[in-house]
Parts: C-alpha cells; structure tokens; sequence
C-alpha cells in the first residue's frame, strides 16, 4: 500500500485537479476513482467530493492500494551528503541522475543511493519516493533536502508550501538580458502538444509560478548569469521562465536552441543554496554546494574571453 501526503502550496478549485497535477502519472479518471473509494483525506478527514476546494496549507493524504510492480532497492551508488543528522539530510545532486524511481528508472536514481548510504527515510513519499520532499530536474545540478522520518517530513514540506525554505539557484542563459533583476509571474502546466514539456500558459490554465531573478555577470550579448529564487516549485519552472523572458538555459535540450553555443551535458543550472528550520530544534540553517566543474570552467572561460573580472563568481565556485 502507497501512501503519499502533499501540502497545497496555494488555492485550488478541485481536489482531483490538484492531485493530477501532483500524480503526473495518473490519469485524472483514476484518481477520480481513488477519491469515490474512500482513499483520500483532506485535513485529516477522508472525503469523496472530487470538486472539494483545496487552500493553501491543506494536508491531502491518498493511499493508493495497487501493489507495485517493484520495490526501491538500496544501490551502492557514491553521493555527496552535505550535512546529516537524525531527521534529514541536505544532498547535492549530480548531473544525470532522477530523483526517485519512476516509469523507466527502476534503479540508479537518488533515492537507490539514499536508501543504502542513510537507510531509514520518511515514508509519507510512499514507496517509491521514500524521504523525498521536493525534486530537481535530471540533468539539474545541486541541492535537495531528503526527510529520514514522517515528522521532519511533513515540517520541510511545510515550509517549502508557505514558501519558509528558500532555493537558490545559478543559471547561464543565452543572450543579454535586458533587465538586472525582476520577478516572473505566469501559470505554468503542462504542454498543450507535448505532454513531456511545460509551458506558460493562458491564466486559470496551470498553476501559478513566481520566480525572482538578478544578473550577476554579462558576457558581451552572447550570455548572462542570473541568480534565482523560487517562489514556487513547479516542474521545470525556472527553464520554463527562462524561455518565457527569451533567454532560454545554456545547454537545456528540451527548452533552449536547436544550435547550442556551448557545449554541456544539460542544462546549465545549479540549485546552490537552501535556507530552512530544523524540523527539531527550530535553528535557521543554510546549505551552499560550489557549481560543478564543467559549470565553473565554463565560466572562467567566458571571464576570460569576454574581460569579465571572474571576482563576480566569488562564493558561487570553489
């Protein structure tokens, strides 16, 4: 038995379309299903109402009672920890490697490696995402926070939804940005012809999706690096942003130019800092990871090519 909670990050009209949107491998007639039999709680009471209105802090639990075709295994694959205690742990995710198993990725993704190096994590994620609070991209590089019991996961969830726990992250985009610094606010969801990528859609269409942004280095008008905050945690927002302002991420296949000026494994953007509360003891604590080394040497090179003074990058490399 699969059981998952989720904490609204803000209003929405129907339960069903909130939990298709967390469930992107569920069809909305399932989930349909799952609410008239009785397996989903909101608040902590269990409702069948698929049009019940959701608000923002709302516990929604869904125990989806399919037995799944195979379990998560513990794998013995090298991850940098960057801090561990009793109730979570901050990781700094490579390159190339899937949060939790999925359609497709039935070993080798983080949560494999979490189970073996930490063994014990939260199961409110349910079976197969187990301690996992919040994602980035495949091919997105840096820090995410894992719970390694049900309390400190519903606290992390907490704070990321009443947006307490704040993400940091660097990217390099194509052209010169215009503005130094602002905020983008649009709907996001998914693609209207490609159900693989997301988009910025019409209002009421997506959920909504805040970003801030602010430049911290241009090269000539063939790049600009910019330092983001999410607001919000959509799938794929801050490339989706990106795209949206015209300066799509360096290096994103799915998002950026057919004909890449730079050659990189992904996309290249770094999730460089975490801010949250100690699920425990209430400590304000900050998590930084350096950029990886492709990242780094990339923009040196670019310092050096366009007479940029590489003192911009102080804090965000090694």
């Amino acid at each position: 038995m699969d059981k998952s909670l989720f904490i609204a990050e803000e209003n929405c009209k129907r339960l069903d379309v909130f939990l298709s949107e967390q469930l992107e491998d569920f069809t909305r007639s399932r989930i349909k299903k799952l609410i008239e039999d009785g397996n989903v709680s909101l608040r902590g009471a269990v409702t069948k109402k698929a049009g019940a209105d959701i608000k923002t802090g709302d516990e929604i639990a869904i125990v989806i009672p399919e037995a799944v075709e195979y379990a998560v295994q513990p794998e013995n694959i090298p991850i940098d920890i960057v801090y561990e205690d009793g109730d979570f742990a901050v990781v700094n995710k490579p390159r190339g490697m899937t949060v939790h198993v999925g359609n497709g990725n039935e070993s080798g993704t983080l949560v494999n490696a979490l189970l073996y190096a930490l063994g014990e994590l939260s199961g409110i994620g349910g079976v197969l995402r187990p301690g996992i609070v919040h994602r980035i991209d495949k091919d997105t590089t840096g820090l995410l926070v894992v719970a390694k019991n049900d309390k400190a996961h519903v606290s992390l969830a907490t704070q990321i939804a009443e947006k307490t726990c704040h993400r940091t992250y660097y990217a390099l985009l194509e052209g010169n940005l215009k503005a130094d610094g602002g905020r983008v606010v649009t709907d996001i969801g998914r693609h209207p012809t490609d159900r693989l990528k997301m988009a910025v859609l019409p209002d009421g269409r997506g959920k909504i999706a805040i970003t801030d942004y602010k430049v911290v280095a241009r090269f000539g008008t063939e790049f600009t690096l910019c330092k983001f905050l999410l607001q919000t945690g959509r799938t794929h927002q801050i490339r989706v942003h990106a795209k949206h302002l015209g300066h799509p991420v360096a290096g994103d296949p799915v998002y950026g130019y057919k004909k890449q000026k730079i050659r990189a494994d992904g996309q290249l953007l770094h999730a460089q800092q975490l801010e949250l509360t100690h699920p425990t003891s209430g400590e304000r604590m900050t998590f930084n990871a350096y950029l990886p080394h492709d990242f780094k040497e990339i923009l040196l090179k670019l310092c050096k090519q366009y007479a940029v003074d590489k003192a911009v990058l102080e804090g965000i490399i090694d």
